[in-house]
């Protein structure tokens, strides 16, 4: 039977940045149970995008995080009005 509450460790890795007003949370989590670490960035709508592949540590995902913003820039996970 599936645990309804898993215990989710967070990174220390975690932060808010904030560019022209505009704010994105990174979150970087995994299950206690489980090696992989997840990478989610949710912007200032709630819109959340996740990561389909898994990190071998929280430092990968926050390295392809910041990869992601250098890349694509900031605006990339803000949602288009």
């Amino acid at each position: 039977m599936t645990d309804p509450h898993p215990e989710l460790i967070q990174s220390s890795l975690n932060r808010s940045i904030e560019q022209g007003g505009r704010r994105l949370e990174i979150n970087i989590v995994r299950l206690a149970s489980e090696r992989g670490w997840s990478l989610e960035v949710v912007n200032d709508h709630n819109t959340s995008i996740v990561w389909d592949d898994q990190f071998d540590t929280d430092r990968d995902a926050d390295a392809a995080f910041r990869s992601a913003l250098a890349e694509e820039g900031f605006e990339a996970f803000l949602d288009t009005d």
